[in-house]
């Protein structure tokens, strides 16, 4: 198993496989417009306007688990991003990132690099996986790490 296995539905609707993103560095985001650590989203669009064209692709994953801080449709999902937020990076359909009904993208994510002390639920928007270019998860990183401290380890792997 591998993340380009994975398919995955855009914030518009339409399928696509992961595999679209092999050989890039990857920076796959829960997020929710809602949350507090909302104005990470200019951070992560910095990140993408930086380094899009060096190989990163910044990948955001509404999720409205989490005191239902994302309780829009995908339409008002892009919506929000893009005029309160600028954002330009690729969006998907919202998810659930942890119990039954987990997405398997984030099954395999949570599997793949557990949280502090091993733990494997996600705990907040805002989590951030980073994935080299051969598709394995380097690091997890905790909705209070912001973007820009996330910078070093993506210009490693670019």
């Amino acid at each position: 198993m591998s993340i380009y296995d994975f398919e995955v539905r855009t914030i518009r609707g339409e399928p696509e496989k992961l595999a679209k993103y092999e050989g890039q560095v990857l920076l796959i985001v829960n997020t929710a417009t809602q949350c507090g650590f909302a104005p990470q989203f200019q951070g992560l669009q910095k990140l993408h306007e930086q380094y899009a064209d060096k190989g990163l692709a910044v990948l955001g994953f509404p999720c409205n688990q989490f005191k239902n801080q994302e309780p829009g449709n995908n339409a008002q999902i892009l919506e929000t991003c893009q005029i309160n937020h600028g954002v330009t990076f690729p969006l998907f359909a919202k998810i659930d990132v942890n119990g039954p009904d987990a997405h398997p993208l984030y099954r395999y994510l949570k599997e793949q690099a557990p949280g502090f002390l091993g733990s494997k639920p996600i705990k907040w928007n805002f989590t951030k996986f980073l994935v080299d270019r051969q598709g394995r998860i380097v690091k997890r990183y905790s909705p209070i790490v912001k973007p820009e401290r996330i910078e070093r380890d993506i210009r490693k792997l670019l």
